[in-house]
């Protein structure tokens, strides 16, 4: 089985918009987006994700930011022995952090969470088929990639069913109730980004 869909969301929290073509197979998912966001200053935003099967595990999470007069990159890999590799370049000067981690901190993470991003909620809800509103609450920890900085670090989350389509997702400093498609993937993240339609047939 293998779907296509192109995905925009726009932002509720600031301005900004996100576009993502993604390939959703059975036990697998791809995407490749871009981000555009005024927060904490001007950045574009282009992202490349695969997972791997038979789960949906990260295998590996490319990002470039640049705004004016700046750059950066952070490549995160998670190999088929589970160990993660990170590497970040930045070129330009801004009052933001270094790209790139500690993987020693997430070392037990399977997934990466990109910052402002919604798609990467799916994986965790894909794995387990949170979105039918059954089973238990489940806990994991990510490998948080920060925008527009792209630094990584550890993010304990849950994720709770809530009912056919809804998933509660707690984190240390917020909480919200996700609305998914049929899919699994997010149509709204309260106080941060909902899906937009074109309105086509």
């Amino acid at each position: 089985m293998r779907e296509q869909r192109t995905l925009v969301w726009r932002g509720l929290d600031a301005w900004r918009a996100e576009y993502a073509d993604v390939t959703l197979y059975a036990d697998r998912l791809l995407a490749r987006g871009t981000q555009l966001g005024i927060e904490p200053l001007p950045y574009r935003l282009s992202y490349a994700l695969d997972t791997s099967p038979p789960d949906f595990r990260t295998a590996r999470l490319t990002v470039d930011a640049a705004g004016e007069r700046w750059s950066r990159r952070l490549d995160l890999l998670r190999d088929p022995d589970g160990n993660w590799h990170v590497s970040g370049d930045a070129g330009g000067e801004v009052g933001l952090p270094e790209p790139g981690g500690d993987p020693s901190s997430f070392a037990e993470a399977l997934d990466c969470d990109l910052g402002l991003c919604p798609l990467t909620n799916a994986m965790p809800v894909l794995r387990h088929g949170l979105a039918g509103g059954g089973g238990e609450p489940r806990d994991f920890t990510m490998a948080w990639v920060s925008v527009p900085d792209l630094t990584v670090s550890r993010s304990a989350q849950r994720y709770e069913p809530v009912r056919q389509g809804v998933v509660r997702y707690v984190d240390d400093h917020f909480s919200a109730e996700l609305e998914l498609d049929s899919d699994g993937l997010v149509l709204r993240y309260p106080d941060l980004a909902e899906r937009v339609s074109s309105g086509a047939a």
